[in-house]
């Protein structure tokens, strides 16, 4: 999903219009617009104020996936943890 449709529906469910967005960020509407059609990238100061303002999580709009920068020798080590916990706890 693009970073565009995430802040839109995201707004949406907050019943928010693209207006109002632009004036809490603040920006002018039409440019922001262009960020939840994927024309125009936000700056670091808008993405952070879209997160804010939308209680998102900036890992989510830029797909950051949390394991990501773990190597495989890592996530193997921590199959083999969580796989101990399932055995242990019960």
């Amino acid at each position: 999903m693009q970073i565009g449709k995430k802040i839109r529906d995201a707004r949406e469910d907050l019943d928010l219009s693209q207006s109002d967005m632009a004036k809490l960020i603040p920006m002018n509407q039409s440019n922001y617009s262009k960020i939840e059609r994927d024309l125009q990238e936000p700056n670091m100061e808008q993405l952070r104020r879209i997160c804010q303002i939308l209680k998102l999580d900036p890992k989510y709009l830029l797909n950051i996936d949390e394991y990501e920068f773990l190597s495989p020798e890592d996530m193997k080590l921590l199959a083999d943890i969580k796989e101990f916990i399932r055995l242990h706890s019960k």
